[in-house]
């Protein structure tokens, strides 16, 4: 069993920026596929970027790309989202998630373990 707790979620203005980490416990998930998602009030929970386990192959949504870094440190068991130049679209519950190796999916439903979520809202 793997227990995901996401931090660094907040408000922020447009054009600011926010760090999010999410650190992994339990199972020792080295090779394991991470990734963010977020969910925004009334849609569907959406992909933001993943990261494979050995960090070398990161895939972006197009509409946070360039503006959005997803990195990880296996050391720590952490896994971080840089977001810089937010958007008010942006507010969102941010999810951590992770899966099996080796490469990290698009889709919800690919991942095993979840986190409980951080609010991140981007005042216009």
């Amino acid at each position: 069993q793997v227990q995901l707790v996401e931090s660094g979620g907040g408000l922020v203005q447009a054009g600011g920026s926010l760090a999010l980490s999410c650190a992994a416990s339990g199972r020792t998930f080295t090779n394991g596929a991470m990734a963010w998602f977020r969910q925004a009030p009334g849609k569907e929970r959406e992909f933001v970027g993943g990261i494979s386990g050995s960090a070398y192959t990161t895939y972006y949504a197009d509409s946070v790309k360039a503006r959005f870094t997803i990195s990880r440190d296996n050391a720590k068991n952490t896994v971080y989202l840089q977001m810089n130049s937010l958007k008010p679209e942006d507010t969102a519950i941010y999810y951590c998630a992770a899966k099996n190796p080796p490469w990290p999916q698009t889709s919800p439903s690919s991942y095993d373990f979840w986190g409980q979520g951080t609010q991140v809202t981007v005042s216009s």
